[in-house]
């Protein structure tokens, strides 16, 4: 079985070596970069999980996660967590308004950051165990994209350049395999799942 991949955004040198050393030991992959920038680029290996510092040399935590989320650098089933010394409750609301999973506050408690670890990466598995079955077309996909994305039929009629019937046709055909009620269930499940990218 493939070890989960965590990648660790610290720019503290020590902080940094003592995450890979302990998270390896308790059988993660783990890569770790020290600024904001590099974490962005290091996206590109797929991560499972981001732990990621606020206070970073080049752009904040904050802008590492407003830029993944604007971006869709990441699917929105990879969870996010900041690790930061900051505690104050308006850093942890701003956090949670960006969409991050969990916040951890510094000094850091490695038996408590490992539980929330698995239980995160375990809630994703089951997601994805769920929802094994969901196979749509790359037209439904593409359609749903559009939805996401707040176009109407007659929109994506003309994006697309098939008729508005073919797109509720597609439409229709894609609730139905997310056993959901409507295109914008269908469109969210789609995009929790990382099927699409709105």
């Amino acid at each position: 079985m493939t070890k989960p991949h965590l990648l660790c955004i610290e720019d503290d040198a020590d902080t940094c070596e003592l995450l890979v050393e302990v998270l390896t030991g308790d059988g993660f992959n783990v890569s770790a970069v020290q600024s904001g920038l590099a974490g962005l680029s290091a996206l590109e290996s797929k991560p499972d999980l981001v732990l990621c510092d606020i206070d970073l040399p080049d752009v904040s935590g904050f802008e590492v996660l407003e830029r993944i989320r604007a971006g869709s650098l990441l699917s929105l089933g990879v969870p996010f967590i900041f690790l930061t010394a900051f505690s104050q409750r308006t850093h942890q609301i701003h956090a949670r308004q960006l969409g991050c999973d969990d916040y951890v506050t510094k000094p850091i408690d490695f038996e408590l950051l490992t539980a929330i670890i698995r239980h995160r990466l375990s809630a994703v598995a089951e997601r994805k165990a769920d929802n094994t079955e969901l196979k749509l077309t790359d037209r439904e996909l593409e359609a749903l994209t559009w939805v996401a994305r707040g176009k109407s039929s007659a929109d994506i009629a003309v994006i697309l350049g098939i008729s508005e019937r073919t797109v509720n046709f597609h439409m229709d055909n894609a609730m139905r395999k997310a056993g959901v009620s409507t295109r914008v269930q269908a469109a969210v499940k789609c995009a929790m799942l990382g099927l699409i990218a709105p």
